[in-house]
């Protein structure tokens, strides 16, 4: 713990580490049941910056166990993985405090190994990609859209592979995705994935934010042969947030991510470089777009 920012968590000696990800340290809490800890690092471009931005693992983390309880009332059936924010009663009482609303008790589970990824504006690569060959992840799309409008077909299901920490994920048709996890769970996560991001983002655009992109992990519980929604969900770190009162077609939008970092960097010649320390205007701002962004979705300040 630096300050009041958490880049790297100690528990070893309570539980064994199962890994450690850009931003969440998994620890093994027993044979069904693991231990996700959101830190407060940070990362850009697949590479995690030298410091990090104060709360952003709490923040994060109520967000995620916010939208489960969302999406859970929304949709009849829906399996997670969340157990508890309860921490486990072996992590000692000296470090109750900072790792208290970081910490979610989820169960164990295989996962499935693509990402998610539903797209309901076109932006980003999937713009990119359009403007290059009238394509988003090998889908055809109709001509003459415009930079941040919505797909008029409605949101578009574009899974990724799952790479390995440091390496890219690759975006893919969703014929591939189902060659990768097979027809039948890849027809329920599709179907999963949207229905998610459809409810989402009429939920989060009553509060003044459009979703524009998100990505949603699963897993499978083999007792039950159920697809499960594990992992963070709907955050800025797995989603792009834009400010709805300020939405204009035709051009990039503002945004409730880390969208200020990525433009510092680029700005700087820094874009995919190992060790960068983040000037504490840019922490600042990054802190306060993740805290505005927690307080219009949950309601709690």
């Amino acid at each position: 713990m630096v300050g009041n920012v958490l880049m790297q968590t100690d528990l070893g000696a309570v539980f064994p580490l199962v890994t450690r990800g850009k931003v969440r340290d998994l620890y093994e809490v027993d044979d069904s049941t693991l231990l996700f800890v959101t830190t407060d690092r940070i990362s850009a471009y697949d590479v995690i910056m030298g410091n990090g931005i104060p709360n952003k693992g709490s923040l994060l983390c109520l967000m995620t166990t916010h939208w489960i309880k969302i999406l859970s009332e929304a949709i009849p059936g829906l399996q997670t993985h969340f157990i508890t924010l309860d921490l486990p009663s072996q992590i000692p009482t000296n470090a109750r405090e900072q790792y208290q609303n970081r910490c979610m008790q989820v169960r164990k589970l295989e996962i499935f190994k693509i990402e998610a990824i539903v797209r309901g504006y076109i932006t980003g690569s999937a713009w990119s990609s359009y403007n290059k060959d009238g394509t988003v992840c090998g889908i055809k799309i109709q001509p003459g859209l415009r930079e941040s409008e919505a797909f008029p077909q409605g949101p578009l299901y574009t899974p990724s592979t799952k790479a390995e920490q440091g390496a890219h994920d690759e975006n893919i048709h969703p014929d591939k995705a189902a060659e990768i996890v097979g027809a039948k769970y890849a027809r329920s996560i599709e179907g999963l994935a949207l229905s998610l991001y459809k409810h989402a983002a009429a939920f989060a655009y009553k509060r003044g934010i459009i979703i524009a992109d998100t990505k949603f992990e699963f897993g499978l519980d083999k007792e039950t042969d159920q697809v499960v929604l594990v992992d963070e969900v709907l955050t800025p770190d797995s989603s792009r947030f834009w400010p709805a009162d300020t939405y204009t077609v035709g051009e990039a939008q503002s945004s409730f991510d880390k969208q200020h970092l990525r433009d510092w960097l680029v700005g700087q010649g820094l874009k995919g470089k190992e060790g960068v320390e983040i000037p504490d205007e840019v922490v600042a701002k990054t802190e306060e777009k993740y805290r505005e962004a927690c307080e219009r979705l949950t309601g709690r300040k």
